[in-house]
Parts: C-alpha cells; sequence; structure tokens
C-alpha cells in the first residue's frame, strides 16, 4: 500500500515539474549563447534593412552580394508584391526542436501578415535558412490542400489518357502498314490464251490422177510412150 501511495505521489511531482519546466519564459533562455532579444532583434533588424533599400541598394546587391543575401532581397520582393507593404511587427516565437532552432517574426502587411523566420543549426547558432511564408487560415489551407489534390489527381488521369491512346495507336499501326502495302501491290497483267493451232490437212489427191502424172513424167524423161508402163504402188514421204 505504502508503495503504490509513493508512486502515485511520484508521478503527480513529475507532472508538475513538466509543467513548470513547460511554463519557462522563453525570454529568460539562454539559446546557446543567444539571448531572447538578441533573437528578436535579429529578425527585426533585418526587416527595418530590407524596407529602407532602394533600388541601387538591391542592384548593388544582385552583383557583390552572398547568395543567402540575395534570395532574401528576392523573396521580400515577392511577399511584398502580394502582401502589401510592411506595417508593423507582431508576436515573435522561438521553437527548439532537436538540432535546429528557428526564430519567427511575424509581420503585419497592407493585405496579409506573414512570418519571417531564421532557422539556425543549435550547437552553432549558424543560420541554415532564412523563409517568408503568409500566414492562412485553417480554411484557406484545407481548399489549398484540396486544390492539390484535384491538380495531382487530374495530372494522373492525363498521364493515363495519354498511354492508353499511345497503346491504342500501336493497334492502329499494323493495320495501316498492310492496307498500304496492299495498295501498292501491282496487279500482273493476265496472260492471253495461246491460239489455237489450226493444223491445215493436204487436200488427198487421187491416185488415178497421180499415177497419170508419174507416168507421163517417166514417158517424157525415157522418150517413150506411157502406155508402156505399169505403176504397182506409191509411197509418201
Amino acid at each position: 500500500m505504502k508503495k503504490k501511495i509513493f508512486l502515485i505521489v511520484a508521478m503527480c511531482l513529475l507532472m508538475i515539474s513538466l509543467a513548470a519546466c513547460s511554463k519557462t519564459d522563453p525570454t529568460t533562455v539562454d539559446y546557446n549563447g543567444y539571448s531572447y532579444d538578441d533573437l528578436k532583434s535579429n529578425c527585426q533588424g533585418t526587416v527595418q534593412t530590407l524596407t529602407s533599400l532602394t533600388d541601387e541598394d538591391k542592384a548593388y546587391y544582385a552583383e557583390n552580394g552572398a547568395e543567402t543575401v540575395v534570395n532574401l532581397i528576392n523573396k521580400w520582393d515577392e511577399a511584398v508584391a502580394e502582401y502589401g507593404s510592411f506595417v508593423d511587427f507582431g508576436d515573435f516565437v522561438i521553437t527548439k526542436s532537436g538540432k535546429t532552432l528557428t526564430a519567427a517574426q511575424t509581420l503585419q502587411m497592407e493585405n496579409r501578415d506573414m512570418v519571417l523566420t531564421y532557422v539556425y543549426t543549435y550547437y552553432s547558432m549558424e543560420v541554415e535558412d532564412i523563409t517568408i511564408d503568409g500566414v492562412f487560415s485553417v480554411g484557406e489551407k484545407m481548399s489549398k490542400a484540396l486544390m492539390n489534390t484535384v491538380m495531382g489527381i487530374l495530372v494522373v488521369f492525363g498521364v493515363l489518357i495519354i498511354i492508353c491512346l499511345l497503346i491504342f495507336c500501336f493497334n492502329i499501326f499494323p493495320y495501316l502498314e498492310k492496307k498500304k502495302a496492299a495498295g501498292t501491290v501491282v496487279a500482273e497483267p493476265q496472260k492471253e490464251a495461246p491460239a489455237p493451232v489450226v493444223i491445215q490437212e493436204e487436200p488427198e489427191t487421187d491416185d488415178g490422177e497421180l499415177v497419170a502424172v508419174i507416168a507421163a513424167a517417166i514417158a517424157a524423161a525415157e522418150g517413150t510412150s506411157a502406155d508402156g508402163f505399169v505403176v504397182r504402188s506409191i509411197r509418201r514421204r
């Protein structure tokens, strides 16, 4: 029984200590050698510098400035074009998460509030990045997320439709090739049937006349009369 009571008391003390730690005043915390005011002054000083830049200053930094500074100036110009000119400073929040520390300064602009955020590597306090983002309500964030989702679905369906069309075209190409090949085939001319060979039969000669002619020829050759010759047979060649 005493052990259970001791355990309950220990748990209560632990919860109280965690609650006390969570309510620590951020202005009194040492951020690896930097105070709350140091980080806040850095953010607000950056904003004041950006608002006071002239066109000549921007051109100079564009040619001679570091890449981080040039990117920050470009982001600021884009934010001013979208959200309007700077009006006043808002809340300042410091958040530590693992090896990263962020210092976020809310800025009141003409059309919409935005946040200038410094991202530090906590153990060295080197600046990793500087971002400028607009402040949107939950409804605006949900509608934007929904719009991105719809656009993603439309892109996926569009790609699928294109793939289906390409597959369908692969089925059409063989048909077109066969049709083209069939159109280029030249029909062979039909050969005319050979004319029938007509065999002319020699008219049969009367043997009596033939005998008389042969006898007369022999008689003429011999110089005698044909009455003395008798033709017994005739051979045709």
